[in-house]
């Protein structure tokens, strides 16, 4: 039946379950007439529904076994498939700096670096869905008090706002994957400037969370300590570690929590 061979360092897992494929088509439906930017088609179990959308669609393709077949089978993409890794283009170049909506079922294996890049071209990707492990997927769209909140989920909050749409089983791929999958989407929210240091919130974030099992006033003295050596000053920062947030762990605190404390640890230095 399968004329391409999935590629375990491909992360490819082919869906077969065509009514599942119709309902992630039908996601990009929240942002119409936009132009659709497929990652990893694989194929063409989701992008057999997009075409008929009648919206400019190209798809993002790095296995040569797999575009071949994109080419023969669905002649109407020939010219719109784009040879090569998606973490390592230039999303702006793709439909001439105009936006677009990103969706795929997602290589399991880079999902995470997926996001992160959406997040560098925010200004043009109004909406991204697709399919992920659930896993993931779940950590994306919690909020805080959870225990899979974390990076990515402030990260990603802070401009999107985050859907967890439907789970999926094992059984609708092939191969099975040994995780379960659900689809998600993100839709830009009315951000456009945090009021903060992004570059910061950034680093703060990630620093905190890598020691998420301490209280704030633990996990955010990596960060004042590298600041400090930047800065090359040595600020009292008893103030700020005595602010009853500290006693918090970092899974508690909201975006917008966040986003004071990284302008309360920018005033440390102004």
């Amino acid at each position: 039946m399968y004329r391409v061979h999935p590629k375990k360092n491909l992360g490819q897992h082919f869906l077969i379950d065509l009514s599942i494929a119709q309902r992630i088509a039908d996601t990009v439906d929240v942002c119409p007439d936009l132009p659709i930017l497929e990652v990893g088609p694989g194929m063409g179990a989701l992008s057999q529904y997009l075409l008929p959308k009648r919206r400019l669609l190209k798809v993002v393709e790095i296995d040569t076994e797999s575009i071949n077949y994109l080419r023969e089978t669905f002649p109407m993409l020939r010219n719109y498939i784009v040879e090569g890794d998606f973490l390592k283009m230039r999303l702006n170049e793709i439909f001439d700096g105009k936006p677009f909506v990103l969706t795929g079922n997602y290589p399991y294996n880079i999902s995470s670096q997926i996001f992160f890049k959406m997040l560098d071209y925010r200004d043009i990707i109004p909406c991204c869905t697709g399919m992920l492990q659930k896993e993931v997927a779940e950590r994306l769209c919690s909020g805080p008090g959870s225990k899979a909140y974390g990076i990515l989920s402030v990260l990603l909050q802070a401009w999107y706002d985050a859907e967890y749409l439907f789970s999926v089983p094992e059984t609708v791929f092939s191969p099975p994957p040994k995780v379960k999958s659900a689809v998600v989407r993100f839709t830009r929210n009315q951000i456009r400037e945090l009021g903060c240091d992004e570059r910061l919130f950034k680093r703060l974030v990630k620093i905190v969370f890598n020691q998420r099992r301490k209280m704030m006033r633990g996990s955010i003295k990596p960060l004042l300590a590298q600041l400090d050596r930047e800065h090359e000053s040595d600020v009292d920062h008893s103030g700020l570690l005595a602010d009853p947030i500290m006693t918090q762990r970092p899974e508690q605190l909201s975006v917008a929590q966040f986003v004071a404390l990284t302008r309360r640890v920018s005033q440390e230095y102004a």
